[in-house]
């Protein structure tokens, strides 16, 4: 989808990031000129993950305030799982699909709803909690966990609340959080997991219901606000937009780290989800946390949806969403299939690491 009459350009000179996530000097973004023969009342369909849910409105307000045509959007953020059920089994439609698990486009999509996705970035896994509780007096990255143990077991204290594994990877996510932090600080992946989950590591994690409660990630921080949990992991992301109080993990725990001993740790850790038709079930395995898009195959409105990617790996995109330290922008992004995004963002984009595309298997 090469670009043709340029509605708007605009060239920003910024210093590459730190850890070769950054940007070229002179990165030229330029919108498509999608409103040419096409309808002038035109909805542009965003659906994300639910932690999306205010960085991408932002873009989305700005695509439509350069977009003529553009004259509403449609968003619906909620777990990724959901998302993509969503397009395959219920037929619906939008112009981008957003995940939190770059591995559910290329397993789930592809090849019949999309062609590739596009690996924008990543956020690790943290601890909100309740900083007013004095069981998590002196928490960090070391003993969170077992101030996050105190705090549920404390008579009066309100529970921990859990996501669904089966909607939401953030709820596969927060248990392999919870089982990486008991195998290096304790020498079992059972240590913490063991007190909030029943069912063995890699069997389907049944919520102790004494101590968590299952809620939805998009009411985690009105829960919070009005005393309903006490904690809950999360991530950072969320917790930054929603300015929340929170304690990092170490870069293993918190699924962010991709080097040879992290990749080792994962490695034998699983846990069970719903495999989308009654009575199946699928394992799930550790992988670092990345966010991918993608345009659906049926999208209404592809070159839209083109145009929101391309803003989304621009600098204006890179600062929205990396606001406060929310997500690490990856630029080039990454792609399962280069070859086959749309030719506006082949320099934007290059294949995904080794690492990575093994992951996928």
């Amino acid at each position: 989808m090469a670009s043709k009459e340029v509605i708007a350009v605009v060239v920003i000179l910024v210093a590459a990031g730190a850890g070769g996530l950054g940007f070229a000097a002179g990165y030229e973004y330029k919108t498509t000129n999608a409103c040419a023969g096409g309808p002038a009342n035109t909805t542009l369909g965003v659906w994300g993950a639910g932690t999306l849910d205010t960085l991408f409105p932002l873009l989305a307000g700005q695509l439509q305030n350069q977009t003529p045509c553009i004259t509403g959007t449609t968003q619906v953020y909620e777990g990724s799982l959901d998302i993509t059920t969503a397009i395959t089994a219920l037929g619906l439609k939008t112009d981008v699909a957003a995940v939190a698990d770059y591995r559910l486009i290329p397993s789930l999509l592809e090849p019949t709803y999309a062609g590739y996705e596009v690996v924008f970035g990543g956020t690790p896994e943290v601890l909100v909690y309740n900083a007013s509780l004095p069981a998590f007096a002196g928490v960090n990255e070391s003993n969170w966990a077992e101030k996050l143990i105190t705090d549920v077991t404390t008579s009066g204290n309100k529970p921990m609340a859990v996501w669904n594994a089966s909607t939401d990877p953030n709820g596969y996510n927060e248990i392999f959080s919870l089982e990486l932090q008991g195998m290096l600080h304790n020498g079992s992946t059972s240590a913490y997991y063991g007190q909030l989950y029943g069912g063995p590591p890699g069997t389907p994690a049944v919520p102790n219901s004494g101590r968590t409660i299952i809620e939805h990630e998009s009411q985690a921080a009105t829960l919070l606000h009005t005393g309903v949990v006490s904690a809950f992991i999360t991530y950072r992301s969320y917790a930054i937009v929603n300015h929340l109080p929170y304690v990092s993990f170490v870069p293993i725990v918190g699924l962010q780290s991709n080097n040879t001993t992290a990749l080792a740790d994962y490695a034998p850790l699983s846990t069970t989800i719903f495999g989308g038709s009654p009575g199946t079930f699928k394992t799930v395995v550790p992988a670092p946390i990345l966010f991918a898009i993608t345009v659906p195959s049926n999208a209404p409105n592809p070159t839209l949806g083109f145009d929101f990617i391309h803003l989304l790996l621009s600098p204006q995109g890179s600062a929205i969403i990396s606001s406060g330290g929310a997500f690490n922008p990856i630029f080039p992004a990454w792609s399962d299939h280069p070859s086959a995004v749309p030719a506006g963002l082949a320099s934007d984009v290059t294949a995904l690491p080794s690492w990575a595309t093994a992951l996928l298997t």
